[in-house]
């Protein structure tokens, strides 16, 4: 009889375990944007593994931009540039899907407003400043906060714009 108590309660605990791991897991808007903005690449691969739980039409946008992130983080070129060629075809594949999606436009003018020039990866970011402009209030609470915080350090969009 005791080894069964002891069973249950192992269980119980493995299940309560478990169950905390699915919900640290789980894909919040507001820690994908501290993430982006933290600069660190242990984060950048932990929130790859999350993005997973993003909602399907937006996972290859969020994917992408991380990937982006990631690349200016490594050290080697060469891996650099093959992680930012993998996060930008999945943004702008991400983009042709739904080119409406105005937190897309977002993600890829902060991309481009740091990307080196290198990369030649900023020939929408007027484009992308005027969608974000126009469409800021239907935006999300955590999209809005990130975008203010995005400003702060911005040359292309200023709280004012808002």
């Amino acid at each position: 009889m005791r080894s069964g108590s002891a069973f249950l309660i192992v269980f119980f605990i493995l299940a309560l375990f478990t169950k905390g791991q699915a919900q640290a897991q789980k894909f919040d808007k507001a820690g994908f944007y501290e993430v982006m903005k933290s600069g660190n690449l242990d984060a950048v691969n932990n929130q790859l593994d999350v993005v997973k739980g993003a909602p399907e039409k937006e996972r290859e946008g969020y994917e992408g931009a991380l990937l982006m992130k990631k690349a200016g983080l490594l050290k080697r070129p060469k891996q650099r540039l093959s992680f930012f060629k993998q996060g930008r075809i999945k943004l702008e594949t991400a983009l042709l899907a739904d080119n409406d999606n105005t937190e897309f436009h977002f993600l890829r003018l902060a991309i481009e407003e740091h990307a080196p020039r290198i990369v030649k990866y900023h020939n929408d970011i007027e484009k992308d400043k005027a969608l974000v402009v126009k469409n800021f209030k239907g935006l999300s609470p955590a999209v809005r906060h990130a975008i203010l915080d995005y400003c702060e350090n911005s040359k292309v969009l200023h709280k004012e714009d808002f």
